[in-house]
């Protein structure tokens, strides 16, 4: 088996999917590891050209917005109640209340729906790490205006920075630091004139990118204002090394990717 990580967009539209990008959610995997990261609405569909959903190792949900969370409603059902089955609940890590959010949404009785039946829940904290198969997963808080995570993803094959949603902060510019590829958020067209910021702009997304030292940059989450290549032509006017834009059913293989500095 090989022990190259490699990162395949599932999908990369917000806040709601179109007709051919669904919303975000991304398999991250090696040759004996698979994770589905963020579970965005019609990802689930994409993520089974790679993999039965009873052959994840884990699944990692940055916040609980929808548009990263909302086909976890839809694996519940497949989980437990179609033509799969589990010799034990997936290892889920979410933020805190997420077992009870859908619990929520699934419960149609006076009985709670048994979420953890389908799901072995682990709420994450700040600095929360966790090994999952030959990967090591370490999420940091960032800042989204509700409790949200950055995740770092580090194997053989290289290490991997995923933003979520959030707004430029330390704890994501310290999390990438000297990462083979960030996969980064750019939601927004400018920063709000007035109020909190809880996306980054395009060229938020180049500066992280910059400040941390990544081999290199792959734009996702690109808001509805914006194109692709706005996107990536601003993130790249901040940042010197390769940039890329997540198109959904591209790969990229991280280990390619650092030899020859290469495109997916």
């Amino acid at each position: 088996m090989t022990d190259e990580l490699r990162l395949t967009v599932l999908g990369s539209a917000t806040p709601y999917p179109s007709v051919y990008n669904p919303c975000s959610g991304y398999l991250v995997s090696t040759g004996d590891t698979r994770i589905w990261v963020d579970a965005g609405t019609g990802t689930l569909g994409p993520l089974q050209r790679h993999v039965r959903l009873d052959e994840l190792d884990a699944i990692w949900i940055s916040h609980l917005h929808a548009d990263h969370s909302a086909d976890l409603l839809t694996a519940y059902y497949g989980l437990l109640y179609a033509d799969i089955r589990l010799s034990a609940p997936i290892p889920l890590y979410g933020p805190p209340g997420i077992a009870d959010r859908l619990a929520g949404f699934l419960t149609n009785t006076a009985d709670r729906s048994p979420v953890e039946s389908a799901f072995a829940v682990t709420e994450l904290y700040d600095g929360h790490r966790a090994d999952v198969g030959s990967l090591r997963l370490t999420s940091r808080a960032v800042a989204h205006g509700i409790p949200a995570f950055a995740l770092r993803v580090e194997g053989a094959g290289g290490a991997l920075v995923y933003s979520g949603d959030t707004a430029p902060c330390p704890s994501l510019t310290e999390l990438a630091e000297g990462c083979d590829a960030l996969l980064c958020e750019a939601e927004s067209t400018q920063p709000p004139a007035g109020g909190e910021q809880v996306h980054h702009t395009p060229e938020d997304t180049g500066d992280t990118a910059r400040a941390a030292g990544a081999g290199r940059l792959i734009v996702t989450h690109v808001g509805r204002f914006l194109t692709p290549e706005e996107a990536v032509t601003r993130a790249s006017t901040r940042f010197d090394g390769p940039v890329d834009y997540a198109s959904p059913g591209a790969a990229f293989t991280l280990r390619t990717l650092r030899q020859r500095g290469g495109t997916p």
